[in-house]
């Protein structure tokens, strides 16, 4: 397919639909997020009662607020999800969703969660995309233009978003723990060998092999089954089995609900106009279905359209550098020597979904660094149990933790302290393995996107 015939499918008119629903079920499902997260009282677990708090790699400078501010961002984050559930204010909604999500998560690393950085990009998508030009508030109460067709590439951007997600987290599973030795799997389906109904079949001696295998070819194909109209149901029906089974097996809260909800996109618009207009009818026409039959042509505008030639195609440009980068970014690590999962470089923003299990014991010293007695820093004053437990095994949180405590001791009166850690760490329960030299001083190494050459070799045989 040349250039000009690619550029002349993408820009076809589609119906809305499939954008307007993606809208609805997206906003919902962040809204049942956030009450969950306030109702469990993760604010202050997260936020307000830890002493320190890692941060991402050149976001250092962000602020963690007050506490009543914390709370005003949550509050803010559930009123713009509505906001983009409904379609009221529609585009002011998604800028402040966006902001207020990407803000909370960036605030310590330690709670890095792949499906948290896919809820981020979506937001920042949807801020450029008209999904509220039909079943909205916005058109029902504010009578703005109301449209029934897009270029085909809006849609489109949210279906080849999820579709990256995917198929990066299958071709990662393609690799001899995860398909050969069904590792993590046979680590983690033991805790799960009492559930009723299940119990049994997670304990069969093959059923790690199994689900290695699947999980792998789930991933990898998911996306085009779900673009195949024929074989959609039963790509949906996969959807289903896969997320309910990853839901009980692992704690990752609403993920398989936003994953369930989102493959939804790649569904007819006759089916999405069904559901929305028995939805309207059930709340009483609050949504009614629009009538206006609007495209927005992005190639040949009408005369009177002056919204579309130029901003719609600048935003489509943006588009095409944002899915660049997309695809290219989670491949960096290929430009780093070692075993990625030893050294953890180029592992975030990759969407490595729940691939290895990993563990470390740091215990830290301090000391003067003229021959005096090191002290041996109690981990617990510092930090709660879950970011001990991500410290200790990564590399650049293990850095932050030691300029954090040269800083901290050389305040209570010692000069220029001398922080050293003896680090094991274990993949994949394998005898766990000295990451570096205990003897490095941690507090003079300064993070960065250069190799991490003060790590000791990959210490097990591939």
């Amino acid at each position: 397919m040349g250039i000009s015939r690619l550029n002349k499918y993408i820009d076809e008119p589609v119906a809305l639909s499939p954008l307007v629903g993606f809208r609805i079920l997206f906003g919902a499902a962040m809204v049942l997020s956030t009450l969950r997260f306030i109702a469990l009282g993760w604010i202050d677990d997260h936020y307000i009662r830890p002493l320190f708090h890692f941060s991402y790699f050149g976001f250092s400078w962000l602020p963690i607020g007050p506490d009543w501010f914390l709370y005003l961002v949550h509050g803010l984050l559930l009123l713009a999800s509505l906001g983009v559930m409904f379609g009221l204010y529609y585009r002011f909604a998604a800028i402040l969703q966006f902001l207020c999500f990407t803000y909370t998560e960036l605030l310590d690393l330690t709670y890095y969660l792949n499906h948290y950085y896919y809820v981020s990009l979506v937001c920042l998508l949807l801020i450029f995309l008209p999904a509220n030009r039909s079943f909205s508030l916005d058109v029902f109460w504010r009578k703005i233009q109301a449209y029934s067709r897009v270029p085909r590439w809006m849609p489109f951007s949210l279906m080849m978003m999820m579709a990256i997600v995917y198929t990066y987290a299958g071709l990662a599973k393609i690799n001899h723990d995860w398909l050969i030795e069904a590792l993590p799997l046979r680590i983690w389906l033991p805790a799960s060998y009492n559930l009723p109904i299940l119990g049994p079949l997670f304990a069969w001696k093959y059923s790690p092999w199994l689900f290695s295998w699947v999980g792998m070819f789930y991933d990898c194909t998911i996306a085009f089954f779900l673009w195949n109209r024929k074989t959609r149901p039963w790509a949906y029906v996969s959807v289903i089995v896969f997320h309910t089974l990853t839901g009980i097996l692992f704690q990752i809260g609403v993920f398989p609900l936003v994953m369930m909800a989102g493959t939804l996109i790649f569904f007819s618009p006759q089916w999405h106009e069904r559901w929305m207009n028995a939805l309207s009818r059930s709340l009483q026409s609050i949504l009614p279905k629009t009538t206006i039959d609007q495209s927005i042509p992005s190639k040949h505008p009408q005369p009177k359209t002056t919204m579309v030639h130029g901003p719609w195609s600048m935003v489509k440009l943006v588009f095409l550098l944002f899915f660049c980068f997309q695809v290219l970014f989670p491949l960096r690590y290929l430009a780093y020597p070692g075993n990625l999962f030893w050294t953890e470089e180029g592992y975030r923003f990759s969407w490595r979904v729940m691939l290895v299990e990993k563990a470390g014991t740091a215990q830290f010293y301090i000391s003067n660094g003229k021959g005096g007695i090191k002290g041996m820093v109690d981990n617990a004053l510092h930090l709660n149990a879950h970011q001990e437990k991500q410290m200790s095994y990564q590399p650049d949180m293990l850095l932050q933790y030691a300029d954090y405590l040269h800083d901290y001791y050389k305040n209570t009166g010692i000069n220029d302290p001398v922080v050293t850690a003896e680090v094991h760490v274990t993949l994949n329960a394998r005898p766990s393995q000295l990451l570096f030299d205990p003897s490095i001083n941690l507090a003079k190494l300064n993070d960065s996107w250069s190799t991490k050459n003060w790590l000791n070799p990959y210490p097990w045989k591939e």
